[in-house]
């Protein structure tokens, strides 16, 4: 039995299990993944990420949904991953990750050693159909009707790195995610499926916003939401290009500046750490459902 060190982590309550495979030995495939995210049977999480060596950057992000599908970027992921690799492998303020969406720079606020708020650069939206994507009869989706079952409602996508439709409602409260975001994630239209992002307009500075994220379901915070949220908002003329975005988590700070960036700012806490014996769910061979 060969045990496997894990870190079990979260920004404002999205949770992942973060390994180290920096000699790239580990060989963790969907079955795998999804028995280690399953809240009851595995170790409980909405998402794992595995740290690589990079050639291009400090190091690589290897992020997988709880489904076992992966995916390209993750904004909660990537502040709980830049603590890690802050507090056990690399002692510095300032990273350099890599990930599916590209290369992102980091920076760790930190007080008395202990990191407080990461800062991403989450880089540029990309808001034409065939970017994001989505299929549509127009360039850009802004404000658009989207027909979804026996309910038509408008719509925003946007794409941080991963596809993002937000839909805004009047009471946050009242909107029934799991019934709505798991017909919208699977539109045709969306040919990789998309995030779903329900945002409610407190003020030009304020947001409200609850996610469906794909492959997972909905999650107390997303970060990528959080930036696509303000990025709609701001398109539809509702908020400023600054906001406060609050989530059933926590609360994030996102600004899109003039030069097009969006920068991402939020806590991220280490849960606990642990040993896994990866061999035990490759000998099971079994398929855990998550849902």
């Amino acid at each position: 039995m060969k045990l496997t060190n894990f870190t079990k982590s979260h920004g404002l309550g999205n949770d992942f299990i973060i390994i180290e495979d920096l000699n790239d030995e580990l060989r963790i495939d969907a079955g795998i993944t999804r028995a280690l995210c399953a809240r009851h049977f595995g170790i409980g999480a909405d998402g794992l990420m595995i740290v690589k060596s990079s050639e291009n950057a400090d190091y690589l992000m290897d992020f997988r949904n709880a489904n076992g599908s992966t995916a390209q970027m993750c904004g909660n992921g990537i502040r709980v991953f830049a603590k890690y690799i802050y507090e056990n492998l690399l002692a510095k303020g300032k990273l350099t990750i890599e990930t599916g969406a590209g290369l992102k720079k980091i920076e760790l606020i930190n007080l008395n050693g202990l990191v407080e708020k990461v800062v991403v650069d989450m880089g540029e939206p990309a808001l034409r159909c065939r970017e994001i994507p989505v299929v549509a009869d127009t360039d850009e989706f802004i404000d658009h009707h989207l027909v979804a079952d026996k309910f038509t409602t408008k719509a925003t996508c946007v794409s941080m790195g991963n596809p993002h439709c937000v839909i805004f409602v009047k009471d946050i409260k009242e909107i029934d995610v799991k019934a709505v975001g798991s017909v919208v994630e699977t539109l045709d239209i969306f040919p990789e499926k998309t995030n779903v992002s329900f945002v409610e307009v407190v003020s030009e500075q304020k947001l409200s916003i609850r996610v469906w994220e794909r492959g997972v379901g909905e999650t107390l915070a997303c970060g990528t939401g959080a930036c696509a949220s303000l990025v709609a908002a701001n398109l539809n003329k509702l908020t400023s290009r600054q906001a406060e975005v609050d989530l059933p988590g926590g609360q994030l700070l996102v600004k899109w500046r003039d030069d097009n960036r969006v920068i991402l700012t939020g806590g991220a806490k280490k849960v606990f750490v642990g040993q896994v014996d990866l061999d035990y769910w490759k000998n099971k061979e079994r398929e855990i459902e998550y849902s």
